[in-house]
């Protein structure tokens, strides 16, 4: 069951994706709403401001740059203006629009940034010697884990938003 606040979807996929109550591919998605749910409080717990280990500034940036990346342009554009409500300082904002966060002057947003593309540009590249990057960096282990699943959850969403999009598209008007 899709959640509503003030007659607003709370289910960030289904706004992104622009999936209309009752329309062929919401009705198809929530035909597992735990799915859907797990989703939407996958999210929630991952860019809740309380979570330890990583900034709420520094997940969000990881997810703006993963987003440009990939790239998805509507996970992009939710991460960017997420990072514009929350203040986040616009060097780092800069860097991670334009794909530069080798010219951050902060060695663990730095780090951070280098392992969040090498998982998404290739996986088969975090290894030992690129984990061993983030402890040097300044990382807690509790940190670098809380990144791992940060970016996997990305990988995640933006398949979730691209194959939803690429249904929506097939949905014949009625």
């Amino acid at each position: 069951m899709t959640h509503t606040v003030d007659g607003a979807t709370t289910d960030l996929v289904d706004r992104l994706v622009g999936l209309a109550p009752g329309s062929a591919t919401q009705a198809l998605r929530h035909r597992r709403d735990k799915v859907a749910v797990a989703t939407q409080q996958s999210y929630d717990a991952l860019f809740d401001p309380a979570l330890e280990g990583l900034t709420l500034a520094e997940r969000l940036l990881v997810a703006c740059y993963a987003s440009r990346l990939t790239p998805s342009a509507a996970l992009f554009a939710h991460y960017r203006d997420a990072l514009e409500q929350h203040g986040v300082d616009a060097a780092a904002r800069a860097a991670v629009e334009t794909g530069a966060p080798e010219d951050l002057a902060d060695a663990r947003l730095r780090a951070i940034l280098t392992f969040t593309r090498t998982l998404i540009e290739n996986p088969v590249a975090g290894d030992k010697a690129a984990l061993a990057t983030l402890p040097a960096a300044g990382l807690t282990t509790p940190a670098v884990v809380t990144l791992a699943q940060l970016i996997a959850f990305l990988s995640y969403q933006t398949r979730v938003v691209a194959g939803l999009q690429a249904l929506k598209q097939l949905e014949t008007p009625t």
